[in-house]
């Protein structure tokens, strides 16, 4: 069938990429997980997991979709026909799927911060914001329809194809993310007692960093490039053949750490200019930063900026989420796309409404002592992402010649040791580095 949706660019590539790898793990996750890990320690174990493990696996998929121009199902089944690996590829969907069920909820969380924001409810009314986040989280009304509002604004990018659609909103929404992580990181620096947060976050302290906090580092690299869910072979196949993969992917890579950097700049000294605790945990965005930016010169200003930005994280990740399911439903088809996006956007929705409703009415529900929010959280990111990522590590060496392998990244003579390490470590380092993380997430080790 003759193929009907393409990027325009490889920045158009780059920057969808980046914004699919760029989202809650960057901005929500990595700070409050670097806090409790050893800070700059952790940074730097983080950086070196993500060149070694993460930026491999990424080229990996990049393969499998560009070489076969087909969607993450498909894509396993062009290259070995038979009913068993085209699974990595259902394996992808159903993991973006759940995914995007619960992030949506947290997509929601941060629609109503904005709007208490500009509605001023957020300085004017507000004296405790551990109880207003509390609030916020359970009523089953504002949850659910913020919720909803989230996905409605993702299916309509979604529904609008690759290049009218995700890229064109990535064009906009990327450079608009640095521009305000570059604003925000300009006035946290200016507060007394900030390069306290910053050496926390640059400067490697190996006595804070513990086993448990590198193989958090270890998890974090892959989970943060988007590796394991296939999000990147349905990407990658709507590149064009005369684009290099290998810089396609180091651009990538370049941004996330980048965007990585900035997060903790961002963050961390204001929390130490106002004596906060860099290890308050998931709750360190929506209790701890409006705490700081309060204490501040127009506040209120930066942190609506701060909420903006962070949601142009959030919906580009959720865009590469939902265009994963829809692809492989046969959203490739440029007329069946609409339809399949509300469709299907419609079903995440409905899924992810016991999340949303995880911290209300639906509190008491307890799987193995767990919300069904964190139930689902767990599965995907302790169970279905590393399944993910140890199955396209393990399918690439063993099932792809190397012929394809070396045609697709464009593998010269003088590039030959490059890839004979490439190669050695996808085998190898990152099959046993997943199966290490992996064994730990289920309180094996």
């Amino acid at each position: 069938m003759e193929k009907t949706q393409q990027w325009t660019s490889k920045l158009g590539f780059i920057l969808a990429s980046a914004g699919a790898a760029i989202g809650l793990g960057a901005i929500w996750k990595f700070p409050y997980v670097a806090g409790s890990g050893g800070g700059g320690a952790f940074f730097l174990i983080f950086i070196l997991f993500t060149l070694l493990i993460g930026m491999p696996l990424l080229l990996a998929e990049f393969v499998i979709g560009r070489s076969t121009q087909s969607e993450a199902v498909t894509a396993y089944k062009k290259l070995v026909p038979g009913r068993l690996y085209p699974w990595i590829g259902r394996l992808g969907v159903v993991t973006s799927f759940l995914v995007l069920s619960f992030y949506s909820v947290v997509g929601g969380w941060i629609l109503l911060y904005m709007y208490y924001a500009l509605s001023g409810r957020l300085w004017r009314e507000v004296s405790d914001f551990e109880t207003l986040f509390g609030q916020t989280i359970a009523n089953p009304y504002s949850a659910v329809i913020a919720q909803g509002i989230f996905l409605a604004i993702t299916i309509f990018i979604v529904s609008r194809g690759v290049e009218k659609g995700i890229e064109k909103a990535n064009k906009y929404m990327m450079p608009a993310l640095f521009i305000l992580f570059l604003l925000l990181i300009g006035r946290s620096l200016t507060l007394d007692g900030a390069m306290e947060g910053v050496t926390f976050i640059l400067k490697p302290d190996f006595s804070k960093l513990t086993a448990e906090g590198i193989l958090y580092a270890m998890g974090q690299s892959f989970f943060s490039l988007t590796v394991g869910a296939s999000v990147m072979v349905t990407y990658s196949s709507y590149l064009r053949k005369e684009e290099s993969l290998v810089k396609s992917a180091t651009s990538i890579v370049g941004l996330t750490l980048f965007i990585t950097v900035l997060a903790g700049l961002a963050i961390f000294p204001g929390v130490f200019a106002l004596g906060m605790k860099p290890t308050e945990g998931p709750g360190l965005l929506f209790i701890v930063l409006p705490a700081v930016f309060e204490q501040i010169p127009m506040g209120s200003i930066f942190f609506l900026a701060f909420l903006l930005l962070f949601f142009f994280a959030t919906i580009t990740s959720a865009v590469s989420m939902l265009e994963i399911v829809v692809a492989a439903a046969g959203g490739h088809q440029a007329e069946r796309r609409p339809r399949l996006s509300i469709l299907l956007g419609t079903l995440i929705f409905m899924v992810g409404i016991p999340s949303a409703l995880s911290f209300g009415v639906m509190e008491e529900i307890k799987i193995f002592n767990k919300t069904v929010f964190d139930v689902v959280d767990y599965i995907v990111s302790n169970i279905l992402l590393p399944l993910g990522v140890l199955s396209i590590s393990l399918f690439v060496p063993a099932k792809m010649k190397r012929t394809v392998l070396k045609a697709e990244l464009g593998v010269t003579k003088q590039g030959q040791v490059l890839f004979n390490i490439w190669f050695y470590l996808l085998k190898y380092v990152a099959p046993i580095t997943v199966i290490v993380v992996f064994l730990h997430a289920l309180q094996i080790l």
